[in-house]
């Protein structure tokens, strides 16, 4: 093994990083077996040319970690194989949502207790989505990286070896099988979800959809391509709004998908101060079932991905190792605001 260690003082991954990482690498791959001794921490400096206290940095963070131990006179030694039950996993996700909670509680839940995550967020800003991953590479053992951005990201994602990586909700189709992908097909699920409400939408004048704009809310492409598929095969009158910032953009009469939150209650106040009922005078849809849906404005119907699936889901393909690409479910659920 010693002879095998690569170590690229060029890079920007720290030192102790790359040779932990290569560590685990060669436990994973069975290059190295329980019992087996490592290099001393003198050998790996003076042959790789690192300093003695970066290497034994690395060595300490194994042997917190349970892969090593030490032998007082005899030196390192590895005393953990099962690299599964100390996974550690780093997972970046755009912005923290009430349905995005829904899939991380049921990823931990999935994942068990041997299991340590530490999630970040990067609000659909690519500086601070490639800061974050730059920042943490090396230090973790498992990636889940949640890519919501309407362009390439490739070249930040390949810099995470791809048996340790999982890319969540949205597809990258410049991977291969090779990869651990589970993603929504959004085009396909809203398209899908808008016909199985036709007959509801079409009792209104037109149908709109709300974007945010000037928000942190990210609207997947597909889902503009699927709204705008479904109603010109179905001769419906539509507009897409960029942000819903005045009273006067409620119509009645007309349907509206809507994604934030906070411009679902103040839809649901402006259609109340008029006079409006909901699924009678004016329609209402929105984007990703959560818990206040159900209730709000006695049920406000959706499409949805199914977070919890997708977090079960997740945790099983970690813990098997998976790799592939994989659609999530999705639904439509009818309630009293269409």
């Amino acid at each position: 093994m010693k002879n095998s260690i690569q170590i690229d003082a060029s890079s920007s991954k720290p030192k102790f990083q790359q040779l932990i990482e290569y560590i685990l690498n060669a436990i994973e791959e069975g290059e190295l077996v329980r019992g087996q001794q490592l290099p001393s921490i003198n050998e790996v400096s003076h042959n790789f040319g690192m300093a003695r206290m970066t290497v034994a940095k690395a060595y300490d963070e194994l042997r917190e970690k349970g892969i090593i131990t030490s032998h007082h006179g005899k030196g390192f030694y590895v005393s953990n194989t099962d690299t599964r039950s100390q996974l550690n996993i780093f997972v970046l996700f755009d912005a923290l949502t009430p349905y995005k909670e829904i899939l991380y509680d049921s990823l931990v839940a999935e994942l068990g207790e041997n299991v340590t995550l530490n999630i970040f967020f990067h609000h659909h800003n690519l500086k601070v989505f490639e800061n974050t991953i730059n920042n943490h590479l090396g230090s973790y053992n498992y990636y889940i990286i949640m890519p919501h951005f309407n362009q390439d990201v490739t070249n930040v994602l390949q810099k995470i070896p791809k048996e340790k990586l999982l890319i969540l909700d949205i597809d990258v189709p410049a991977f291969g099988t090779d990869y651990a992908i589970l993603y929504q097909d959004f085009q396909k699920n809203t398209y899908t979800g808008l016909i199985e409400a036709k007959d509801l939408i079409k009792k209104y004048q037109t149908f709109s959809l709300v974007l945010s704009s000037k928000s942190f809310q990210y609207t997947p492409v597909g889902i503009i391509q699927g709204f705008e598929r479904f109603c010109l095969e179905n001769d419906i009158a539509y507009e897409i709004i960029s942000d819903l910032e005045e009273e006067e953009h409620l119509q009645k009469d007309h349907a509206y998908l809507v994604f934030r939150e906070n411009d679902l209650v103040r839809f649901i106040n402006w259609s109340n101060k008029k006079g409006w009922k909901l699924g009678t005078d004016i329609g209402l849809m929105s984007y990703d079932d959560t818990p206040i849906k159900e209730i709000l404005a006695e049920g406000v119907s959706v499409i949805s991905n199914d977070f919890s699936l997708m977090g079960k889901r997740a945790a099983q393909m970690i813990l098997s190792r998976q790799k592939g690409r994989f659609v999530n479910k999705s639904y439509f659920i009818k309630r009293k605001s269409l």
